[in-house]
């Protein structure tokens, strides 16, 4: 199984409302089939500023898996949000 972690942090400009957002389309490309396990993420309110705002917790059953997702529509047009609204990325895949 791969586990696969993005997390970003986002613009000033419309934080909140593009955290909902996140949190929104998020959940919604969790449902795609291959994925076999998802979060969907905020980070707490209180912690240091330095943190990600927001992540994507995906397990996947093959490296096959994560590859064809991230080719798949829904999670291109996930990224082109995610593109206009984020200034930090960071991301791992592994095995659990």
């Amino acid at each position: 199984m791969i586990r696969h972690i993005c997390m970003f942090s986002l613009k000033q400009d419309n934080k909140e409302s593009n955290i909902a957002e996140f949190l929104r389309r998020g959940q919604e490309l969790s449902q795609l089939p291959s994925i076999q396990a998802a979060q969907v993420v905020r980070c707490a309110s209180g912690v240091p500023n330095a943190n990600y705002d927001v992540a994507l917790i995906f397990d996947f059953n093959t490296l096959d898996d994560l590859n064809a997702y991230q080719v798949s529509p829904e999670h291109v047009a996930f990224g082109q949000f995610v593109g206009d609204v984020r200034i930090d990325r960071a991301c791992i895949d592994y095995e659990i």
